[in-house]
């Protein structure tokens, strides 16, 4: 299978995709949310390891996968050949209406918030603010896919440095807060609870996938990418949140909403409140561009399966990148944006994120069954304990999220019920 987008991608550029989206603001917010729900030291680090732990898998599966389809799409194509288009469909369905674009719009708002703490901004420039960085991101990836690239990479290497000196202050300043470590005291629901926040900074492993069809040597950079993406991202979230726990008591990272600027602003003094802020901008900037860049190549796989608008299976002939899909999204990214139906979407994505990468990995166990003389450049560790690991562990953190979450729940799983109809409007006759 030709897509007839070049391979312009080496390893570091697939690693930039996978930790920039991966390092995102939640490293900076979420711990905060996580300590409510698991209010012991080694509870939090237990629900930041098994978050990374989970991820990890995911990703040697998706390895698997896509060094044996190595073709631009991710979990598109992967559930495409392992049970058929209407579930390839509905993956997709779900990247478009809810998950990207949500996030999309969801980062160019907090891109905003987080700008104000330098420049005063009213509502109306706000927005306008975040309409032009979305804009910019789209534009840089439009003219080139290493354009998007270089993008990707600068802000990725910035916010792993500015992110490195806050952890290096942290730990400098030894500063002993007290913390009883002891045996997590927590139970199996309020662990889920604490997991939905930590996946959700955690997401992002997954991205590489996407964008196969442009990495050059796949069979070998794929693979290695979403090893060394996932493990870095995984050490530097157990080494902030360790650095955290060393410096704060218990009862204030629970209190607190921004526990990596707390933390700065003890370790640096008031020059970390700006550091900190400086950081998240990078790290909201780069995660903003990976999920302009990679995630509107699965509407590109999707067009051209002639189950999306045929359009957004263009190349454009000059830049070579889906130019059609890359506007399309970010136009609709900017829509919610302008409405605030991000916020309705966001609750929704991660549930909905999960059932795919549930069922993907189930794909994998399907097609070593039926498709076992298929070229596999690199076969999953523990396999099959491990896939079905990840499946298990996915089920059960999708029906823990449902009955913990009714309303957000529900919702999720009737905006995938409805594009059951959407997909047999929309087939090829």
């Amino acid at each position: 299978m030709n897509d007839g987008l070049s391979r312009q991608l080496g390893f570091w550029d697939a690693v930039s995709i996978i930790a920039g989206i991966m390092i995102g603001a939640g490293i900076f917010a979420v711990p905060g949310i996580i300590a409510r729900s698991v209010p012991s030291p080694s509870g939090i680090l237990a629900v930041w390891v098994f978050a990374g732990a989970l991820s990890f898998l995911g990703a040697l599966a998706y390895a698997e996968l896509g060094t044996m389809m190595p073709h631009t799409g991710g979990h598109y194509v992967y559930l495409r050949e392992a049970f058929g288009p209407l579930a390839a469909f509905l993956s997709g369905w779900i990247s478009i209406l809810i998950v990207q674009p949500g996030a999309i719009a969801f980062m160019a708002t907090s891109f905003t918030i987080y700008l104000g703490q330098f420049v005063e901004l009213n509502p109306v420039a706000g927005r306008a603010v975040s309409l032009g960085l979305v804009a910019l991101l789209c534009w840089a990836n439009y003219r080139g896919v290493r354009h998007g690239a270089l993008v990707q990479n600068v802000f990725t290497g910035a916010k792993l440095l500015g992110l490195a000196l806050i952890i290096g202050a942290a730990a400098r300043l030894g500063a002993p807060a007290g913390n009883a470590w002891g045996a997590p005291s927590t139970d199996a629901s309020s662990f889920g609870v604490a997991l939905i926040s930590c996946l959700l900074a955690y997401d992002g492993w997954s991205y590489a996938s996407f964008v196969a069809g442009e990495i050059r040597q796949p069979e070998k950079n794929l693979l290695r990418a979403l090893v060394a993406g996932v493990a870095l991202s995984t050490a530097l979230y157990v080494a902030a949140n360790l650095a955290y726990l060393a410096v704060l008591p218990l009862t204030e990272i629970v209190q607190t909403e921004r526990v990596g600027a707390r933390v700065a602003e003890l370790a640096l003094g008031p020059a970390g409140a700006a550091l900190v802020t400086l950081t998240v901008l990078a790290s909201i900037v780069g995660a903003l561009n990976g999920e302009i860049l990679a995630p509107s190549r699965v509407y590109f796989a999707q067009a051209r399966d002639g189950l999306f608008f045929r359009r957004f299976g263009e190349i454009h002939p000059r830049f070579r990148t889906p130019h059609w899909a890359l506007a399309g999204q970010g136009v609709w990214a900017g829509v919610l944006t302008v409405s605030g139906a991000y916020e309705f979407l966001i609750d929704y994505a991660m549930l909905a994120q999960w059932i795919v990468y549930g069922v993907t990995v189930a794909g994998l166990i399907r097609l070593r069954r039926t498709r076992p003389d298929a070229p596999r450049p690199y076969r999953m560790w523990g396999y099959p304990v491990t896939p079905a690991l990840f499946c298990l562990t996915a089920a059960w953190f999708a029906v823990n999220t449902v009955m913990e979450r009714p309303t957000a729940g529900a919702a999720a799983l009737a905006i995938i019920a409805a594009g059951v109809p959407v997909y047999f409007l929309a087939r090829p006759r």
